[in-house]
């Protein structure tokens, strides 16, 4: 089943409490009975309480569509979601578009000691400043403030090579 103007349920698009201008694109019923949505401006996920999970495009660090399931791995505090859709519709082809619009660049860097680094500059769908992550290699330590100097460093090269 394809959303079409009007068929979200009432209740969940109450419960979804959208932002002022916020347009819903695509949704899907998942098999707890739900629905995911994605508007304009961010991918909303339901909660076991029946409420929902706002993921703002730029913080979805990456997602995949797999076998009926819906894997979404988020960039700051590194939450992953899991959702199975019974129907996915335009849901898969939406996210993806989405994320990667909002990519200004990406890098991959390996920092002085060999540890591998991507820095990413995200733009907010809704406008605004570059936001800047850095996803570090399995294995090390994000809050390592030695590995953070040496990513900010690399990371004010890239801002005066891109002028961003």
């Amino acid at each position: 089943m394809r959303l079409r103007r009007g068929t979200l349920p009432s209740a969940v698009r109450d419960a979804l409490r959208l932002e002022r201008g916020e347009r819903v694109l695509a949704a899907a019923p998942t098999r707890g009975g739900s629905h995911v949505t994605a508007t304009t401006a961010a991918l909303h996920l339901p909660t076991t309480s029946g409420g929902f999970t706002r993921i703002p495009w730029e913080r979805v660090d990456h997602a995949t569509w797999k076998d009926g399931w819906l894997h979404v791995q988020e960039t700051s505090a590194g939450a992953a979601h899991d959702i199975g859709l019974t129907d996915p519709g335009s849901v898969p082809e939406t996210v993806r578009e989405r994320v990667t619009a909002t990519i200004a660049v990406s890098h991959q860097a390996v920092l002085p000691g060999g540890t591998k680094v991507r820095i990413a500059g995200r733009r907010p769908a809704t406008g605004g400043d570059i936001r800047w992550t850095f996803v570090f290699e399995a294995g090390t330590d994000p809050a390592d403030p030695g590995l953070r100097a040496q990513a900010e460093q690399v990371l004010e090269e890239l801002r005066r090579q891109t002028g961003l």
